[in-house]
C-alpha cells in the first residue's frame, strides 16, 4: 500500500493523531501498559480491514478456507464484534504452510494465517509500528514505512563512494525467520517499552500457532516467526534492532573525552567529522551497518578491522540472539576486487 493511501486511511478513522502521540511518547522513553484498548478499538479494527482489503494476499485463504471476500459480506459492526471477541480470548487457528519458488530454484516456506488472524495481526501492527519506529536505527530499511531496498542501496553507495569504505563484512543469518528465539523477542519488546501483559500474551499465542505442513501433519513451533504473517517483519526488526545499535555503539555513538559540536545539514543530516577524526586517533575499529530485513553489511576501512568485526559479530549473534550464521554465504569482501550483493 502506498504511503499516501495509508496516511489517508489513518486520517479517515481519526487515528493518525493517536499514532503520532505513540511515536512521540516512545521517543521520550515512555512505557506502554494499556495498548490492547487502542488495538481493540472500533476505529483501529475498521482501519485494519481497510488497509488489508486491497492487498493481493488477502485473497489467499487459510486453513478455514475463508478469504477477504467472506469478510466483505459481514456488516462493519459484526466484524468489529468478531475481532474484539477474538482479542479478548485470543487463540489463533493453525497456520497453513506453503512453499513459493525462489529465483535460485529453491523454495521459501510461508505460513498463511486465517483471514481473521491476519486482521488481528494488522490491528496490532498499526499500534506497535509507531512505538517501534521511534526506537529503530536510521540504517534499518526492510519492511518499514517510507523505507525500501533503494534506501539501503543509497546508504551502501554513500559508504563506498563518499566515505571510501571498501571492506565489507557480508553476513547471512542461517534460517533467520525459523530460528528467532521467542523468549528473547518478548524481552526485547519489554525493553522497547511494550509492557502490556495482555498484548504480550496474545503475541506469545501467535508465535506458538500450530503449522499445518504440506503433507497434512501438524507442527508446534518452539522458535521462529512464520514468514507470511503480517506481524512477522516487524517482530524480525525488533530482534535485529539490538544488533544495529550494538554496531553503532562500537564507533558512531562511542562517547569521546572532549565534547565536539555536531553540525547539521539543511536536510537534517548530522556531520560528525570532528568526532570521527578524534575516534580515528584511538585503536577503535571504524564500522557502519546497513541492514535490509535479515540481510546486513558492515562497512570497514581496513581489512584487519573487517576480519575482527566478522568474528565479533558472529560470536555476538550466537551469544545474544542465539542465531547462527551461514559459513558458506558469510565473508569479508574487498569491494575494489570483488562484487557483493547488497539486498
Amino acid at each position: 500500500m502506498t504511503k499516501k493511501n495509508k496516511l489517508r486511511h489513518s486520517e479517515y478513522y481519526d487515528l493518525q493523531g493517536c499514532f503520532d502521540e505513540l511515536y512521540a511518547k516512545s521517543k521520550q522513553g515512555d512505557v506502554f501498559t494499556n495498548l490492547v484498548e487502542i488495538i481493540s478499538s472500533e476505529e483501529n479494527i475498521r482501519l485494519a480491514y481497510r488497509n488489508i482489503k486491497r492487498n493481493s494476499g488477502s485473497q489467499t485463504s487459510g486453513v478455514d478456507k475463508l478469504s477477504i471476500k467472506d469478510i466483505e459480506k459481514l456488516s462493519a459492526e459484526k466484524l468489529v464484534e468478531i475481532i474484539q471477541r477474538k482479542l479478548k480470548f485470543y487463540k489463533p487457528k493453525p497456520v497453513r504452510r506453503v512453499e513459493i519458488p525462489k529465483p535460485n530454484g529453491k523454495t521459501r516456506p510461508l505460513g498463511i494465517p486465517t483471514i481473521v488472524d491476519r486482521l488481528v495481526q494488522q490491528c496490532i501492527l498499526q499500534v506497535l509500528e509507531p512505538i517501534c519506529e521511534a526506537k529503530f536505527h536510521e540504517r534499518s530499511n526492510g519492511f518499514r514505512p517510507n523505507r525500501s531496498a533503494e534506501h539501503a542501496l543509497a546508504q551502501c553507495y554513500k559508504m563506498i563512494q563518499q566515505q571510501n569504505l571498501h571492506f565489507v563484512v557480508d553476513v547471512d543469518i542461517k534460517g533467520f525467520f525459523d530460528n528467532v528465539n521467542h523468549s528473547k523477542l518478548i524481552r526485547q519488546m519489554w525493553t522497547l517499552g511494550i509492557r502490556d501483559k495482555q498484548l504480550i500474551c496474545i503475541i506469545k499465542e501467535m508465535l506458538k500457532a500450530p503449522i499445518i505442513m504440506l503433507d497434512g501433519s501438524t507442527q508446534y513451533p518452539t522458535k521462529g516467526t512464520p514468514q507470511g504473517g503480517i506481524l512477522s517483519p516487524l517482530l524480525a526488526n525488533i530482534v535485529l534492532n539490538e544488533l544495529d545499535w550494538w554496531i553503532s555503539s562500537q564507533w558512531e555513538n562511542m562517547p569521546t573525552h572532549n565534547e565536539y559540536k555536531i553540525h547539521y545539514a539543511p536536510n537534517g543530516t548530522a556531520n560528525k567529522q570532528k568526532i570521527y577524526g578524534a575516534l580515528r586517533t584511538s585503536s577503535l575499529k571504524e564500522m557502519y551497518i546497513v541492514r535490509y530485513a535479515d540481510d546486513f553489511k558492515i562497512f570497514c576501512r581496513k581489512r584487519s578491522d573487517a576480519n575482527k568485526v566478522f568474528i565479533a559479530v558472529k560470536q555476538w549473534l550466537k551469544d545474544r540472539l542465539l542465531l547462527e550464521i551461514s559459513e558458506e554465504k558469510s565473508k569479508v569482501v574487498n569491494l575494489k576486487k570483488s562484487y557483493s550483493d547488497i539486498v
